[in-house]
């Protein structure tokens, strides 16, 4: 749901977001649902409250439980149940629809003006009757007290069709070439039709004679407006007995009350578009009025914008649901747009949760944005030269600056014009900076992760752009600027460990290669030196000399490895004495674990293997211990089978049993030796 604020009025907009297609399975929207933020954010009001390609009109039946909108591609009336928040039906025409209207208070009774002369009548269960009118129709009103239809259209007859007789009847004549719009007043039927020569002609039904004429061409033009063309009547809408709003084609509103033929307000809409619709909003003394851009709400007696409405997509039609804060929208797109103003009233019964979903969203600040001003700051006031004007109703303070009419900007800086090229010189200039500022080298800020590297990097890359050397040596892409490596100073699972082994022994040979380059650097610097001179070539070292120059740097480097060595093992040397110390203060303690009710304990390690004996079958297990010994089948002389089983010896007891056997035969050996002596010495034999 998307919020914006205007003249500190809140519009929510309820039907913006992404829309699903309709081929999709409900398996793939719900995981799109999951994977994708704005489909899971967006709010779907009504099911489905969308067209194929355009919708063209947008009405609310009587008594506000059904919504209607006609659209192409193919022509099509949808018919959407708020009570189920839900499309009840659809039903495809013959041709596209210019306007309708509902005769019933529900959708029992509707008629279609179409595009090509033809005027359809539905019933409840779908198609009634069709017929024709002789010019192409624009609009049409309908007369409840004589059941008759008033068409309008290119013809300067008003065609009535009466519903009660079946039959047309006589058709009124205007003066008029053409007629664009028509309207009855509710209050004493008096009909109206705006024509394409800018005038408003009122005829009286009972009499079927003119009583009135309103010039509104002329009346529309004003001091401050520029007219092209002659302004035609585009929109006409009634609001009780006395007050009428007239739509001209050149984007003005005309507020008339029918005893005057001067209109009591002209509001512009500054855009120079066709007024498509109008309506009263009766407890704020509103009036919406609406061109393919751009919907205003401003107050009738005073002409003050109150808000104003502003889609992404052209308008067609707008429609304010009765007796609430609700407005519905027919665009230049698929989707239908929705539109809640806390401000205009409340919402409808069918959705009054959004009441307490906006206030929520109360409490979080927007942005305020008027419409037909400007935000200038004091800066722009003293290019403009209107300092003078500050604390003046011409200005109005807002924050850091103020804000000024939008004719009146446009006036002044049309005046100071002269120095517009000063202006596009100095935004020039800027930019050559700007691009010379982007050749350099910019430092960045140090990362988090690995910052001795990070700077190290940075050094070596400003010595390559300093030295001249660097258009003959081959361009590496930095570390710090590729992506692979940007996890390795965000990570600090990859942060350098300065203490470890490998580091203490490989930063040595580090250290020596960067010296070397540094060395090679500043050699070729003063051989080009010495080349631009034009001096004699001097006597380089002999190659003794530079092989005893690169043996001394090996033996340093060897020296320093082995120095590394020798404090990497003194402290490990440490580390082992302390973890003896350690040893020696600790006292073991027994430790008692709990052996379950039925079972034997014999050692931790027979678990695995019991559970994987316990896991075959009788048969199996049988063989086993028959091949270990344990188990002897013998045959009796009944004739049945007899089982005799030994106990298994654990290994503990294996290897006593084999050094008990060990130290019998070594006992057996030395009696022998023994007795083997004492034989000889009564023989009286010398021993060798």
């Amino acid at each position: 749901m998307q919020v914006s604020s205007l003249n500190e009025v809140k519009i929510y907009s309820l039907s913006c977001g992404k829309s699903l297609p309709e081929w999709l399975s409900d398996r793939k929207k719900r995981a799109l649902q999951k994977k994708d933020v704005d489909v899971r954010r967006r709010i779907e009001l009504i099911q489905d409250f969308e067209m194929p390609t355009v919708c063209t009109t947008i009405k609310v039946s009587k008594d506000g439980q059904y919504i209607l909108a006609t659209g192409t591609y193919k022509p099509r009336v949808r018919c959407y149940d708020t009570y189920q928040l839900s499309l009840k039906f659809e039903r495809c025409l013959d041709s596209e629809v210019v306007t309708f209207e509902t005769l019933s208070d529900d959708y029992s009774k509707i008629v279609f003006l179409h595009n090509d002369r033809y005027i359809e009548f539905h019933s409840q269960s779908g198609f009634y009757y069709k017929t024709r009118i002789p010019k192409f129709g624009r609009d049409f009103s309908y007369h409840y007290p004589s059941c008759d239809l008033y068409f309008v259209g290119a013809s300067s007859e008003v065609y009535r069709l009466n519903l009660e007789q079946g039959r047309y009847l006589n058709p009124l004549q205007t003066d008029a070439a053409e007629n664009n719009v028509c309207d009855i007043n509710s209050v004493h039927g008096l009909f109206a039709t705006g024509t394409i020569e800018g005038r408003v002609e009122c005829w009286d039904p009972r009499t079927r004679g003119r009583v009135g004429l309103l010039d509104c061409a002329l009346s529309s033009v004003t001091a401050d407006s520029e007219i092209n063309s002659l302004p035609t009547i585009s929109a006409l809408k009634f609001n009780g007995a006395l007050t009428m709003a007239v739509g001209t084609s050149t984007g003005q509103v005309l507020l008339y009350d029918l005893r005057s033929d001067k209109p009591l307000l002209v509001k512009d809409h500054q855009y120079g578009l066709p007024i498509k619709s109008i309506h009263f909003q009766d407890s704020l003394d509103l009036i919406l009025s609406a061109d393919s851009r751009i919907v205003k709400m401003w107050n009738k007696n005073s002409g003050k914008i109150f808000t104003s409405l502003e889609p992404e997509h052209d308008l067609n039609d707008v429609c304010l649901y009765p007796n609430s804060g609700m407005l519905l929208t027919a665009n230049e797109t698929p989707k239908m747009g929705i539109y809640y103003i806390p401000v205009l009233g409340p919402a409808p019964r069918w959705c009054s949760f959004l009441d307490n979903l906006t206030e929520e969203l109360e409490e979080n600040p927007e942005s305020t944005v008027y419409d037909d001003y400007k935000f200038v700051t004091k800066k722009d006031l003293e290019n403009l030269g209107l300092t003078h004007l500050i604390g003046s109703p011409f200005l109005r303070a807002y924050m850091h600056g103020f804000f000024m009419d939008i004719r009146l900007y446009h006036k002044v800086k049309l005046m100071v014009n002269p120095f517009a090229y000063e202006e596009y010189r100095k935004d020039k200039i800027r930019q050559k900076i700007e691009e010379t500022r982007a050749q350099r080298v910019q430092l960045k800020k140090l990362p988090k992760v690995n910052k001795e590297l990070a700077l190290k990097l940075i050094e070596e890359e400003e010595e390559k752009q300093k030295s001249t050397w660097r258009k003959k040596i081959k361009s590496l892409p930095n570390i710090l600027s590729d992506d692979r490596f940007k996890v390795m100073f965000e990570n600090p699972d990859f942060q350098v460990d300065e203490e470890s082994e490998e580091f203490r022994l490989l930063n040595p040979l580090v250290s020596k290669i960067s010296e070397k380059r540094k060395k090679k650097l500043r050699l070729l610097e003063q051989q080009e030196l010495r080349e631009k001179e034009e001096e004699e070539e001097p006597e380089g070292k002999p190659s003794d000399a530079e092989s005893s120059e690169s043996s001394d740097d090996e033996k340093d480097w060897v020296e320093e490895v082995r120095k590394q060595r020798r404090l990497l093992q003194q402290e490990e040397k440490v580390k082992r004495q302390e973890r003896l110390k350690e040893d020696q203060q600790t006292v073991l303690k027994p430790q008692f674990y709990e052996i379950k009710a039925g079972e034997e304990f014999r050692s931790f390690k027979d678990s695995a293997t019991k559970q994987k004996l316990m896991n075959k079958t009788l048969e199996d297990r049988l063989k086993l211990e028959a091949k270990n010994g344990t188990l002897s089948v013998s045959d009796t002389t009944v004739g049945s089978k007899q089982l005799t089983f030994t106990l298994k010896k654990s290994e503990q007891q294996k290897k006593q049993q084999e050094a008990e056997k060990l130290h019998r035969q070594e006992r057996k050996t030395l009696r022998r030796s023994a007795g083997h002596l004492k034989s000889r010495s009564r023989r009286g034999r010398p021993f060798h």
